[in-house]
């Protein structure tokens, strides 16, 4: 079924219920993940023992964004639809709640004293030097001083904008580029793809051992985050050009158990010739998740309540992606402080962690983002 969602206001075409709902889905995943990568982080542990694979989150979000923005786009590039109001459409859909992730990131740091995770203090001027990068979107350089949490991340204050980082450039290779290609052209290029990607999990081109890269500014990690969302970002929008709907009934739950089992396999250990863990990082990619959304996008909500779930779901999907890590650093501080490394030792905080995440989530949507996109819609892309 096809509804209208808070998704957008600019857009008259309606989304994809099941996908909203798959969108929130990982999303809470997500915010799982990392809290189990706390106590990894706490206890100076390179093995995530809960949801291990959650990081892969962040792969199905960008093959649904290439499915969706295709769905959305591709149609009205000859028609009505220019460069210019493609690209204001996306910065209005996406950079207002950037703006509130970083105005929690600020107000989280000063709430942890302002220092690095190894105790230097930062000046003030290296957090508002920090606070202007991160709003136009200029990564910080490992090591400079306005990488004020000292860790490496290319946005200290709030880590998970490196994932929109990269969804900004697919956004603007889509407009210039990817979207001119014809079906064989994309075909062509998403196979070079594929193989960049398989080539960069399975033989571990990292040294992580995993495919979590592109939150840092380095050659692998910058090299990593482009294979990471060109080869899903292409095969979405590919997806979309040919999607012809199949009959399948529970879509949702199906696609909902698939993604959390996936998620929650352990860390497969194995590098001597091949990185098992990144063998199955690579099917994950290129086979499972381009099925989860053809499964999604074929089937529909059968009730009301359903419908309201999902369009929940889709709903607070960005707004918790992109808000819940400030709370996570304050978690980790806990933990470090604290020298916990369970759930068994933390569970109420976590609780607190974890729900506070979202009804904030769900306030921002309501009481900011909802109103502030209507407003720029309105302003910016009034109908002539």
């Amino acid at each position: 079924m096809l509804t209208h969602s808070s998704a957008t206001f600019a857009d008259s075409k309606p989304h994809y219920d099941l996908l909203d709902g798959l969108r929130g889905v990982a999303a809470l995943l997500v915010v799982w993940y990392h809290v189990f990568e706390g106590y990894a982080f706490a206890g100076g542990s390179p093995i995530i023992k809960g949801i291990n694979h959650g990081y892969l989150a962040v792969d199905f979000f960008f093959i649904l964004s290439g499915f969706v923005i295709g769905y959305a786009y591709d149609d009205r590039w000859k028609k009505t639809l220019t460069m210019k109001d493609f690209f204001k459409r996306r910065l209005i859909r996406l950079h207002p709640m950037v703006v509130m992730g970083i105005v929690l990131g600020v107000i989280s740091f000063c709430i942890q004293g302002r220092v690095q995770w190894d105790g230097a203090h930062v000046s003030t001027s290296m957090i508002m030097l920090s606070v202007l990068c991160a709003l136009f979107f200029i990564p910080a350089l490992p090591g400079a001083g306005y990488e004020v949490r000292g860790n490496g991340e290319m946005f200290p204050l709030n880590g998970p904008s490196w994932s929109l980082f990269f969804e900004y450039i697919g956004n603007i290779l889509y407009a210039l580029f990817i979207r001119r290609l014809s079906n064989k052209l994309l075909t062509l290029f998403i196979c070079g793809m594929g193989v960049a990607l398989f080539v960069f999990t399975t033989f571990n081109v990292s040294g992580y051992g995993n495919f979590g890269v592109g939150w840092t500014l380095d050659s692998v990690n910058l090299l990593g985050g482009l294979v990471r969302m060109l080869f899903p970002f292409s095969m979405g929008l590919l997806m979309s050009r040919n999607f012809k709907p199949l009959r399948v009934r529970g879509a949702f739950w199906i696609c909902s158990a698939v993604l959390l089992g996936l998620f929650s396999v352990p860390y497969l250990e194995g590098t001597d010739l091949i990185c098992i863990n990144g063998l199955y990082e690579s099917f994950c990619i290129i086979i499972v998740f381009p099925l989860l959304i053809w499964l999604g996008a074929s089937g529909s909500t059968t009730d009301k309540s359903s419908t309201r779930i999902c369009k929940f779901l889709g709903d607070i999907s960005y707004p918790l992606y992109i808000i819940h890590y400030p709370f996570m650093y304050l978690f980790y501080a806990w933990l470090i402080d604290k020298q916990l490394f369970t759930l068994g030792q933390t569970w109420q905080v976590v609780a607190c962690v974890y729900i506070g995440s979202i009804i904030v989530a769900y306030l921002c949507l309501k009481l900011y983002d909802e109103p502030v996109r209507r407003w720029l819609s309105r302003k910016f892309l009034a109908r002539k």
